[in-house]
């Protein structure tokens, strides 16, 4: 007779399902969201059993069996939801395999994308049908929380992204108020936009000793030759991996300057003094909702004066929000 080892009664071993956006993107960005997502889940189930399944492809039988038999399935991060998900698909769900997953998922940072206008059916027919109704959703800003409860989903609230949640007063306050001589930039190369963004390249090379070019997106580093830039041979290269970025920022004493929001981030994760230039609603959207440092490209002509500029990071994280989301599950 096998008698049941007393252990194992003291787990609560959980079965997550984690409906990842960092599996088959050429943006390393979503690869920092979803290292945020895996460090707080693994915080908030200590005993989980998790099971990972990409958003940027459609899903299957196998993946759909997992879904319905989990305790909880996360849908991680990401600028996920749009006004028009017939159209824009990076979440690759369609209505009919909706239906086999009804009222499983639960958001955790999701954003919407871009300014738009009002959900059309579809959207409303298919988030209606995903998103549980039980729990709360936990979405990045108060524009993505206002687009939810406009069609009709309430049970939702503003926790800001997970790749933020550690970004406290204490943490801030480590961060640099004075430039270093060294900066790291970023380009965005579905947002281009090049007298601004040659402007900007222009006054980091006049500014700063060690100019160093981070490559997030596969097309950014053709984007950045197309730059009118007359210093450009100063400027080193950091290949585009997450963990070529992280051991430049580990090891380096730098600034972060650029248009990629998760490269801004993940600085700020490193306690380096950062400015994320803000292109869409997303950056712009984080300093509304929680003062993280963002100018806006609009206004790059201010860059020279606010890099030169001592100032404190002082990000106003909604840790009442976070921690509710967090609670619901214990």
């Amino acid at each position: 007779m096998v008698t049941a080892n007393p252990l194992m009664n003291k787990l609560n071993i959980k079965n997550i399902c984690v409906l990842d956006t960092s599996i088959a993107t050429a943006n390393v960005g979503d690869e920092i969201i979803m290292d945020a997502v895996n460090r707080e889940l693994y915080k908030t189930f200590p005993e989980g059993r998790f099971l990972r399944i990409p958003t940027h492809e459609r899903i299957y039988k196998a993946s759909i069996s997992y879904i319905r038999k989990s305790d909880y399935t996360l849908l991680g991060g990401s600028n996920i939801l749009s006004s028009e998900m017939n159209k824009y698909r990076q979440w690759k769900i369609a209505l009919p395999k909706a239906l086999l997953i009804k009222k499983k998922v639960i958001t955790m940072g999701v954003g919407w994308r871009e300014y738009q206008t009002p959900a059309n059916g579809y959207t409303r027919k298919l988030l209606s049908l995903l998103l549980n109704d039980q729990y709360l959703h936990s979405v990045r800003d108060s524009y993505t929380e206002n687009y939810l409860k406009e069609i009709g989903i309430h049970n939702v609230i503003n926790t800001s992204c997970p790749t933020m949640w550690e970004l406290t007063p204490a943490h801030c306050e480590k961060i640099s108020r004075n430039p270093s001589d060294t900066v790291v930039f970023t380009l965005t190369d579905y947002k281009e936009e090049v007298p601004a963004d040659t402007l900007m390249v222009n006054t980091l090379l006049d500014n700063f000793k060690n100019v160093y070019f981070w490559v997030q997106g596969k097309n950014d580093l053709p984007y950045l030759k197309k730059l009118d830039l007359p210093e450009a041979s100063r400027i080193q290269i950091i290949p585009p991996s997450l963990r070529a970025y992280d051991a430049f920022l580990d090891n380096n004493d730098t600034d972060y300057v650029g248009t990629r929001l998760h490269g801004g981030i993940r600085a700020l994760q490193k306690k380096k003094r950062s400015l994320i230039v803000g292109i869409d609603n997303r950056a712009i959207e984080k300093k509304k909702d929680f003062n993280v440092p963002v100018l806006e490209r609009a206004h790059i002509s201010a860059l020279k004066s606010t890099i030169q500029s001592s100032f404190s990071t002082q990000i106003n994280l909604p840790m009442e929000k976070i921690n509710t989301w967090k609670q619901q599950f214990v």
